[in-house]
């Protein structure tokens, strides 16, 4: 039996605040974590560093490290990580963000979210997706242990990173709605979507879907998380469909939760997931959801979604307006998207990520 609680370095030099599910992923995950034998320290972003980290259940050191900065970052996982683990008489380190350290004092367990840079490569922009693939490739062969959030994403990192089955581990997501939210009644024609403005979220083909839905009964969508200029506007323009289409930027948490209770649908054309954790978000809310038909997001929602080919907008249309005409089956995709919701659970995903831990450091060091 141990005699003492083992520390664990949690590596959070990509928070900045602005980097969506990673995010999510690391404050639900360790804002759940009731584990009495470990201890955590987290190695903070400077972004981190200013704002607090309420939802971490232990000290915050300060890198000096951006997480912005793209190149400050991955030098410090290559630099910094293994250094603070010594200096902090860490045990484990967590890297919960797709990179980590390539060597390590001690063992290192590693979250895999996806693999984009593998299986779609052109969706990543600039010159990054090499990049990453080594980044992740080189952390990924470090690990003791690799953790992912869905089936779909372990066979991907078996696939393309060869890391022996054994050794990853599965620790879905989770979504919950907020309490205490007003009772806002749905408005009869709305459609959210939410996410980043990366290639393989699609949303190209869920304005033109919108835009090909006759006026009269065209829905309203907001696609919420761009920043700065949005690059679907000019889209947006080009269909003209302004009075209808509305992109708005990075929300507060109270502006999307307005969102989703106000809202008939969530509509994810995404090609390419590691979870769909809107999916699950939505439905924890009684938001029903209209989603592409690829093997993640049927792992995810199961019976509770509807499922459309993301490459065609026509496709897309019909859906949106078959659905929207339905009351009837919009409530039965409302009381089937809580039940399925319910099978989700956060203190689930954060027991299972310190059993991960656990087992990273009970078990001798393996091929991978």
């Amino acid at each position: 039996m141990r005699s003492r609680r083992l520390r664990i370095l949690v590596d959070l030099l990509f928070y900045s605040g602005t980097k969506g599910g990673m995010e999510s992923y690391a404050r639900s995950v360790y804002s759940h974590m009731n584990a009495d034998d470990l201890e955590f320290v987290g190695l903070a972003s400077t972004e981190l560093w200013r704002t607090g980290a309420e939802w971490f259940p232990g000290e915050l050191i300060d890198s000096g490290i951006a997480g912005d900065d793209r190149r400050a970052w991955a030098w410090g996982e290559l630099t910094a990580v293994g250094r603070t683990a010594s200096r902090t008489g860490a045990d484990l380190i967590h890297a919960p963000a797709n990179v980590g350290p390539w060597r390590a004092p001690v063992p290192v367990v590693l979250t895999v979210h996806d693999l984009l840079p593998f299986r779609h490569p052109s969706f990543v922009p600039g010159p990054y997706a090499p990049v990453l693939r080594t980044l992740i490739r080189g952390a990924a062969r470090n690990a003791r242990r690799v953790l992912t959030i869905s089936e779909s994403s372990k066979a991907d990192i078996v696939r393309y990173l060869g890391k022996n089955p054994d050794l990853v581990d599965v620790a879905p997501l989770a979504g919950h709605a907020r309490p205490g939210l007003p009772n806002v009644p749905r408005e009869p024609s709305l459609l959210l979507a939410l996410g980043n403005r990366m290639p393989h979220k699609n949303f190209e083909t869920l304005i033109r879907a919108v835009a090909a839905i006759p006026a009269e009964i065209r829905p309203r969508l907001i696609i919420t998380g761009s920043h700065g200029d949005d690059p679907l506007a000019p889209l947006v323009r080009e269909l003209g469909v302004e009075s209808f289409v509305e992109l708005r930027g990075w929300l507060t948490d109270d502006e999307v939760e307005s969102l989703y209770a106000s809202a008939t649908a969530m509509v994810l054309p995404t090609l390419f997931e590691g979870f769909g954790l809107p999916v699950i978000e939505a439905m924890a809310r009684g938001c029903p959801v209209l989603c592409s038909d690829i093997p993640v997001l049927r792992e995810v929602g199961g019976d509770a979604a509807l499922y459309v080919n993301p490459h065609s907008a026509s496709a897309l249309a019909d859906q949106i307006s078959s659905v929207l005409a339905d009351p009837l089956r919009l409530a039965a995709l409302s009381s089937a998207g809580r039940s399925r919701a319910a099978k989700f659970s956060w203190t689930r995903t954060a027991a299972q990520t310190a059993s991960a831990f656990r087992r990273a450091l009970d078990a001798p060091s393996r091929e991978a």
